[in-house]
């Protein structure tokens, strides 16, 4: 049985680890490599600069805004996000009443409800863009006309127009189309959590929140970890980028006054608008650095001994 064994795990890793090390490795590699030049994106021919780029990116102004906006994204919104899934995954399974046959269940209807919070990841995140552009919209928009037609007339904020008000707008439509996915996710996690164990410490006098604190999120910690990692990544990547280019003003995105750009987005500008393709390889190994940097955060801080049921 042990007869070519190795041969065997190698032959089928061989194509995938190929595949790996062409696609992604590999661009990692380049990218870090033009970093050091001085290349437009356009022409073959380039120099080395040194760190030429690197400095300038320590004194670039919209860097550090873009910068500041990512780090915001990736601290709030798996925040925001996970505790709004954890609490309607909880109420879903276990926070309804009891029940003749069940000591523990989740609300009425909580089946219709699961598909309702998944319904926004049917949906494209350019669909979802536009569709939240038209209702910000200050003079047509679902928002404002529905503060008019309660008699806040007075109240008609220009929503993606406003510096201080469009980070929070988009902030908003990437949590609604993202905590869906983590409410089925922790659903899944918490049906298989033992029901004798909520029974238990209701017969002991716990009540729900003792219960969520003391059973559920023990128990789903690693589902919680892996989904805080995977939505740091998401919030530095191509869902705030699309988001923050589709609905925000300006020639390509970022605005008012740089006040929503985002650094995946200030690497598109930097590499399709401008023609700087090396100084936009060094703001995305900067993403690169502080997205390894969030996980691995992440995934110290979130370290604990496992537990089995």
């Amino acid at each position: 049985m042990q007869h070519g064994k190795y041969r065997f795990i190698v032959g089928f890793l061989a194509a995938p680890l190929a595949i790996y090390v062409l696609f992604v490795i590999w661009p990692f590699i380049q990218s870090i490599y033009y970093s050091f030049t001085d290349w437009s994106g356009l022409s073959p021919e380039f120099k080395m600069v040194g760190f030429k780029n690197f400095t300038r990116l320590l004194d670039d102004e919209v860097f550090w805004k873009s910068f500041q906006h990512s780090v915001m994204f990736v601290v709030l919104l798996p925040l925001v996000t996970l505790t709004l899934a954890l609490f309607f995954a909880f109420m879903l399974n276990v926070g309804g009443r009891r029940r003749k046959n069940a000591a523990i269940a989740g609300v009425r209807g909580s089946s219709f409800y699961k598909v309702v919070y998944f319904f926004p990841q049917v949906l494209s995140i350019a669909i979802v863009a536009l569709l939240f552009q038209f209702a910000y919209n200050p003079n047509s928009g679902a928002l404002n006309s529905a503060l008019k037609a309660v008699g806040l007339d007075n109240v008609q904020p220009d929503w993606l127009g406003d510096p201080d008000l469009a980070l929070w707008c988009v902030f908003a439509v990437l949590v609604w189309c993202t905590v869906g996915f983590f409410v089925v996710l922790f659903s899944a996690g918490m049906a298989s959590i033992p029901k004798d164990y909520y029974e238990a410490a209701l017969l002991d006098g716990a009540n729900r929140i003792t219960t969520f604190f003391r059973i559920t999120l023990p128990l789903l910690w690693d589902t919680v970890q892996s989904g805080w990692a995977y939505m740091g990544i998401l919030a530095l990547g191509a869902e705030s980028f699309a988001v923050v280019q589709i609905m925000t003003v300006g020639p390509n995105g970022g605005g008012p006054d740089y006040s929503t750009t985002v650094l995946p987005l200030y690497v598109y500008q930097k590499a399709f608008r401008d023609g700087q393709a090396a100084y936009a390889t060094t703001i995305g190994v900067a993403l690169l650095v502080l997205t390894l940097l969030f996980v691995a955060v992440v995934m110290r801080l979130g370290r604990r001994e496992r537990l089995e049921y």
